[in-house]
């Protein structure tokens, strides 16, 4: 079989696999690519594909419907079949149609049966012959976002409500693009400017990032395989993430408690900010990914973090009251901030799933209150953009918690351009004000 119908069947799998199972697109795509023993250039096509046709799902069904006459007793392969074929027809251009076309007939006999493959053909031929509605010309504008711009409508329902029309289609649009890698400099081991260089000697181009200090963008090449990743030079992570150890305003020598800790980006980032003194306690549910934290510690030289496994509602058990300096909550949360890295999420979350995190997320909150020194701040922080998930959690807890304020000088340590943002002890990020994962930042103080 050539490359590209191996890429293709490999990308119909992973889909199908999505699909079916809701399973996490980032470790089926790695496992996959591991699998198929895929060349870098077929694992950049692979995931563009596989990344492509969930991220515009809706759009590329309602293209799909002038062409299907029975959707609902086809088989569920070969409708992602047809999203897949269709998505590189209409969004990709190093490939040229009649190849998209071919691949996916022959994927179709050696899967199905003919009449399946005629169908195929059919379909696709069709959508060139005939040409594809425009989602921009749908009248509702809930629906025309919705499909357009391919995000669930109830999703565009709630942000409309929350954040206004112009604010909803910009971020969903910011959505549909590809991700960068950003990383983090370890700035106790090297600099920016130092790692930018170093990076380029093993063939990856890096520039400054655009948000925080510390940060790389990456425009070309593969982090993970340099040996300034290995030596613990660097570390994966958003730009927006970067934005929470700052928040936290650390200071030589205290003690932190990340309270949800895996895989350890922000652990690790405090206790650099720590810089050999002090002490680090990151906790996480699963113990596995505790080994996660633990391994980053140890690639990253920090000797000040100490990981455990524990359920971060029952700290209390675990460590005395007044214990801490500073406490960390990166709450668990519906993720709607970083659709552009994981388009899975929006299809296979529902209404009722942001009620359910809100309950968790204010019973961690609730569990650290009587840790944090007097003095103390706590800063609460998702990956989400969703109001019930973010301010309200934090305005319920202030309302049971009068010893609990806003810390108003929040906006002096976080980068000037974020700064405007900043609202009293509150950041909230979106995706499009510059380009990062959707971010929401609270800092309180303890009287």
């Amino acid at each position: 079989m050539n490359s590209m119908a191996n890429v293709r069947e490999a990308a119909l799998d992973v889909i199908e696999k999505i699909n079916k199972n809701q399973a996490y697109s980032n470790l089926l795509l790695n496992e996959t690519i591991k699998k198929h023993q895929l060349s870098r250039k077929d694992t950049g096509l692979l995931t563009e594909i596989v990344y492509g046709t969930i991220q515009r799902k809706n759009t590329l069904d309602f293209y799909l419907d002038d062409f299907l006459t029975n959707r609902k007793r086809m088989q569920t392969w070969v409708i992602s079949l047809l999203q897949l074929s269709l998505y590189q027809m209409v969004y990709l251009d190093r490939v040229p149609d009649r190849a998209i076309i071919h691949e996916a007939v022959e994927i179709a006999k050696k899967r199905g049966h003919k009449g399946i493959s005629g169908m195929v053909n059919g379909v696709l031929r069709n959508t060139q012959r005939k040409g594809l509605k425009n989602p921009e010309a749908i009248e509702d504008v809930a629906e025309r976002i919705s499909i357009a711009k391919s995000h669930p409508l109830w999703l565009v329902q709630r942000w409309i409500d929350q954040l206004g029309v112009e604010s909803t289609e910009a971020m969903c649009e910011e959505n549909l693009l590809a991700p960068y890698v950003t990383a983090r400099v370890n700035v106790t081991r090297s600099s920016v400017n130092q790692v930018i260089d170093d990076l380029l000697k093993e063939g990856v181009e890096a520039v400054p990032g655009s948000l925080s200090e510390d940060a790389i963008k990456v425009i070309h090449g593969k982090v993970l395989d340099t040996e300034v990743y290995k030596r613990g030079d660097l570390t994966i992570q958003d730009e927006s993430s970067m934005l929470v150890a700052r928040a936290l305003g650390i200071e030589p020598g205290q003690k932190v408690l990340d309270a949800c800790a895996a895989p350890g980006g922000k652990s690790t980032h405090i206790a650099e900010r720590l810089n050999g003194s002090g002490h680090v306690n990151s906790l996480d549910l699963h113990a596995h990914k505790v080994k996660l934290i633990k391994k980053q510690a140890q690639r990253l030289s920090l000797r000040a973090i100490e990981a455990e496994t524990l359920d971060s509602r029952n700290v209390g058990e675990r460590f005395k009251a007044k214990s801490f300096d500073r406490i960390l909550v990166d709450a668990p949360c519906t993720g709607f901030g970083v659709l552009r890295r994981k388009p899975d999420i929006k299809w296979a979350k529902k209404e009722e799933d942001i009620d359910r995190i809100t309950v968790v997320q204010k019973a961690i909150l609730e569990a650290q209150a009587t840790l944090l020194k007097p003095g103390g701040k706590l800063v609460y922080s998702t990956c989400t953009i969703e109001g019930a998930e973010n301010q309200e959690v934090v305005k319920q807890f202030l309302e049971e918690h009068p010893e609990f304020s806003f810390d108003q000088t929040l906006s002096n340590r976080l980068p000037e351009k974020v700064a405007e943002y900043c609202e009293g002890g509150q950041l909230q990020l979106l995706p499009h004000y510059f380009g990062t994962d959707g971010f929401y930042i609270a800092c309180l103080v303890k009287k």
